[in-house]
């Protein structure tokens, strides 16, 4: 990606639920455009679309319209494994609930996405997942399952 592309960029975005009248349309026309390395809040009340348009750019809904863009890759018509490889190779998701697999530890669960992608957990996946906990300065919970931890581990964790 050339260094002055933006990392996001969304043209026309639009997004509806439901069918016929009964539809209702979450996100209007949503041009954005974010520039690498720049952070981004997304605020507005309950209902205003907020998750609907984090959905979308983390390529798990598609828009009904519009065109968007991670780096310089246009994410609209890719199938979903495409959208499954760009996601785990460009996208961080943090979820409002949480989503770990109980069964396994800390460390098992960041490294998930790399074991995904490669079929299997390889010990780089682990001692990748190690360092990132650590970076988070969670390194302790590297061990411990999920039933071990409080909510606001479990959190930080996902």
């Amino acid at each position: 990606m050339p260094e002055d592309a933006p990392s996001l960029r969304l043209e026309g975005i639009t997004k509806s639920y439901g069918d016929g009248p009964s539809a209702v349309r979450v996100l209007h026309g949503i041009d954005l455009e974010v520039p690498r390395g720049q952070l981004l809040a997304i605020m507005g009340p309950s209902g205003s679309g907020k998750s609907t348009l984090l959905n979308v750019i983390g390529l798990l809904d598609r828009p009904d319209e519009g065109r968007l863009f991670i780096g310089d890759e246009e994410t609209t018509e890719l199938d979903d494994a495409d959208r499954t490889r760009l996601r785990g190779e460009a996208l961080g998701f943090v979820f409002q609930f949480h989503h770990l697999l109980p069964a396994l530890t800390a460390a098992e669960n960041v490294a998930m996405p790399i074991a995904v992608r490669q079929g299997r957990v390889s010990s780089a996946a682990l001692e990748r997942a190690q360092a990132a906990l650590a970076r988070l300065g969670i390194a302790e919970l590297g061990a411990r399952k999920p039933s071990a931890m409080s909510g606001g581990q479990r959190q930080r964790v996902a």
